[in-house]
């Protein structure tokens, strides 16, 4: 099923703008710059909206615990089912630069992913984590809000760019393609023992 609407989150403000907790904005920042596309405020949910090709870009322009509600009043408007929607969002449980593409599952204690997954009332909704390093062991608030090393930005640039292409498959080809194409081998070979019968 092909992905109609791809909801990049993050948290809305200067501050905030390269931090690692932003790189869903980021990923559908760099889609929408690439193809010359502006974004409009919406008139049906608290977002930013950009249309590229037969997909929706969305930026929440809520706080990140609370980006379900305006991707929620978008997909209702425009008859967007959850089976057609990615939402785009840092990790910091995978190391940075990696990409893991799932077609459904838990908030894994992503804030945003949550509010998401409760305001459709379902966890049948694609996501692409991508990587942000792992937070220090004395907590993850200060560390997501953080920017990123000097010595990252060159890896984060590339990761970006990574993102935006996988983002690009689940749009033309669908979810299942962009995650045999993009998701490490290891969770591919996971990915194949768990569509043996």
């Amino acid at each position: 099923m092909p992905i109609r609407l791809v909801a990049g989150l993050g948290n809305p403000g200067a501050e905030y703008a390269r931090t690692r907790h932003n790189m869903g904005f980021m990923v559908v920042d760099f889609l929408a710059c690439k193809a010359g596309l502006t974004w409009e405020k919406s008139s049906k949910g608290d977002a930013a909206t950009a249309k590229l090709g037969n997909a929706l870009l969305v930026k929440p322009a809520t706080y990140m615990n609370r980006s379900g509600h305006p991707v929620h009043a978008i997909a209702q408007f425009f008859k967007i089912t959850p089976p057609e929607i990615l939402v785009v969002v840092d990790d910091f449980s995978l190391p940075l630069g990696r990409l893991r593409i799932r077609e459904s599952g838990g908030p894994g204690g992503h804030n945003g992913l949550e509010s998401v997954i409760v305001q459709f009332g379902t966890e049948e909704i694609a996501r692409l984590r991508i990587g942000i390093g792992p937070a220090p062991a004395d907590g993850s608030s200060d560390y997501v809000l953080s920017d990123f090393f000097e010595e990252e930005k060159a890896s984060v640039q590339s990761t970006i760019q990574r993102a935006a292409e996988a983002v690009k498959c689940a749009i033309d080809k669908g979810v299942v393609s962009a995650m045999n194409t993009f998701n490490p081998e290891s969770l591919r070979g996971e990915q194949k023992q768990e569509e043996k019968p």
